[in-house]
């Protein structure tokens, strides 16, 4: 069975930085794909950001884009999300995904495994 845990969120001030991390166990992730989702109160989660299996291509979305980076240590079995310049607008609880693809899919349904999120709070 995957597990996914989200670890390394909290509570900072607006243009703090964080890294999320993502520890996978259970399977090696190396042939996975891997995103990071968003959601917060009363707003439909959305992805922010996604790797492929080698960690070659990454994609953002657009309001995070110069601001976070994703990556991935296959050998850890663990990806992270370092974000930084962080606005309240980012406030929401982050989730780990994984897909059994080399490359991440267009929107949140189809990953396949999920973790159960962390907090992430940026206050002005």
């Amino acid at each position: 069975q995957v597990q996914l845990v989200e670890s390394g969120g909290g509570s900072v001030q607006t243009g703090d930085s964080l890294t999320l991390s993502c520890a996978v166990s259970g399977r090696a992730i190396s042939s996975f794909a891997m995103g990071w989702a968003r959601q917060a109160p009363g707003q439909e989660r959305e992805i922010v950001a996604s790797i492929n299996w080698r960690g070659e291509r990454t994609s953002y979305l657009d309001s995070v884009e110069g601001r976070f980076t994703i990556s991935r240590d296959n050998a850890k079995n663990t990806v992270y999300l370092q974000m930084s310049s962080l606005k309240p607008e980012d406030t929401a609880v982050y989730y780990c995904a994984a897909v059994q693809k080399h490359f991440p899919p267009s929107s949140w349904p189809e990953y396949d495994y999920w973790g159960q999120g962390t907090q992430v709070t940026v206050s002005s």
